[in-house]
């Protein structure tokens, strides 16, 4: 199998490799809900052992997700 990368809306984001519309790469652990209190905002964070990184994506924005094909 090889892996490519899909665009999916924020909403369909299975905790896969993302990359972010500013090339940012990030490996989402999980997704915080209503960012800052924001309903139209979540948070995209990786949480590693290599590192903590937290993203906030507007709810209606398309990422790129790295899917096996």
């Amino acid at each position: 199998m090889t892996e490519s990368w899909i665009t999916t809306p924020v909403t369909d984001v299975p905790g896969d490799r993302v990359r972010l519309a500013s090339g940012q790469e990030v490996l989402v652990s999980r997704i915080e809900a209503s960012f800052l209190g924001r309903e139209n905002m979540v948070a995209f964070i990786e949480d590693t052992p290599d590192r903590w990184f937290k993203q906030p994506v507007q709810l209606a924005a398309e990422v790129e997700v790295l899917r096996a094909t």
